[in-house]
């Protein structure tokens, strides 16, 4: 059944081939057909072919969905009282991890489900159509395989991090819990992932240790991508171009030479930006327009987790990235969208165009401006997966049939 989305007052694409070559490809008084769960049809409304069904729009702004390329959903526990001490004057270090090891080890299965479901529904409530979810609390053979079988129950894009940081067990003996995450440890979770990653940083994985174990994950037919440059300045961001890694994520402490190495990959290596680590740690923010400008490809992404950035809103993380990261909205705005499609690979979504997947969000807004604009209010109004309606569902449904 094909359904016609119409009184679209703007429609974000993606596809410079509207909208005078912008990137974000605006068409104003805009339609869309949607058939099963890809698009039809996109153009002006006047020129809109009929349909079994009808959607009106309200003239509202139409977007492509949200792509979330970097999250960490899977843990038991919270770290509220860490975020506050954080916020007296604290500095961050990745040592809080170890706390959310040990609950996540102690909670069962169904307590993991039910915690991962709930912030996918919260991803999803916030105009996220796709994301991707990483292990790395779980730290063990057989808690981080699990991890990942229960990643894989909300999401297809689910990546071993079992390299997250060395676990309190291996404190004096780094070298075997290496040997243990590039051997059994990525033997028992390859099956479950598509990717693998590693924090490269300090207090956690150096970059000898980071290229062993992506090395064997490759070997292992998983696709890498990397943490780097969040504490300090990291060879890692090099690394992950060398690797053509996805995704090097972070990169806040880039320096000029890795900014280089980032354009030159552009198309392979993506560098993912998250303002909500520094928001919530108080850091220092990577500037944005110095990586667009080199010609860098740049992603925004929510870094979901509890200790750093216990947040599942993306339009959160757009109104920050314009504010103190130096994007422009309709930058910030494909790198929530685009960028994230790039950073996992994907060519399906990201983009409002004949062929690909029906994924959009319409906001109760005139303009896509209003997610910086009005920074902080639910603007995410009806979400369409895959031509599926998730949590909010339209009310002006016409049936033609």
């Amino acid at each position: 059944m094909t359904v016609l989305y119409t009184d679209i007052s703007e429609l974000v694409t993606n596809d410079p081939t509207h909208g005078d070559g912008d990137p974000l490809g605006i068409i104003a008084d805009a339609a869309l057909v949607v058939d099963g769960s890809e698009i039809l049809w996109v153009g002006r409304r006047a020129d809109a072919p009929d349909a079994d069904d009808r959607v009106r729009c309200a003239d509202t702004s139409v977007i492509p969905g949200f792509v979330d390329s970097h999250s960490h959903l899977v843990f038991a526990g919270e770290r509220s009282e860490e975020f506050a001490a954080r916020m007296s004057g604290r500095p961050y270090g990745a040592g809080g991890i170890a706390s959310t090891v040990a609950a996540t080890r102690a909670a069962d299965d169904a307590t993991l489900l039910a915690g991962v479901q709930r912030l996918a529904d919260e991803l999803h409530r916030a105009g996220v159509t796709t994301f991707e979810c990483k292990s790395g609390y779980g730290l063990t053979v057989d808690d981080e395989a699990r991890s990942l079988r229960i990643a894989g129950a909300v999401t297809d894009e689910t990546t071993f991090l079992g390299a997250h940081v060395v676990p309190a067990e291996f404190r004096d003996n780094r070298a075997a819990y290496v040997d243990l995450v590039a051997g059994p440890m990525l033997q028992a979770c390859a099956p479950h992932a598509r990717w693998v990653d590693v924090f490269c940083d300090r207090g956690a994985f150096d970059v000898d240790e980071t290229r062993h174990i992506l090395d064997s994950g490759m070997a292992a037919g998983l696709i890498p991508r990397l943490h780097a440059g969040q504490l300090g300045p990291s060879a890692g961001i090099r690394l992950a171009v060398e690797l053509g890694a996805a995704s090097v994520d972070h990169c806040t402490y880039a320096t000029d030479d890795d900014v280089e190495a980032l354009a030159g990959a552009a198309g392979t290596t993506v560098a993912t930006l998250l303002p909500g680590a520094e928001f919530s740690t108080r850091a220092r923010y990577p500037d944005a327009k110095r990586l667009i400008d080199a010609g860098a490809t740049v992603a925004l992404a929510t870094d979901c987790n509890p200790g750093s950035s216990f947040t599942t809103s993306m339009p959160f993380c757009i109104a920050v990235a314009v504010r103190d990261m130096n994007f422009t909205p309709a930058q910030a705005l494909w790198a929530a969208t685009a960028g994230g499609a790039a950073a996992l690979r994907r060519s399906d979504i990201g983009v409002i165009a004949v062929g690909r997947r029906a994924d959009f969000v319409r906001l109760d807004a005139p303009s896509y401006l209003h997610l910086a604009y009005r920074p902080g209010v639910p603007l995410v109004a009806d979400i369409v997966k895959a031509g599926q309606h998730l949590p909010h569902s339209y009310n002006n449904v016409e049936s033609r049939s």
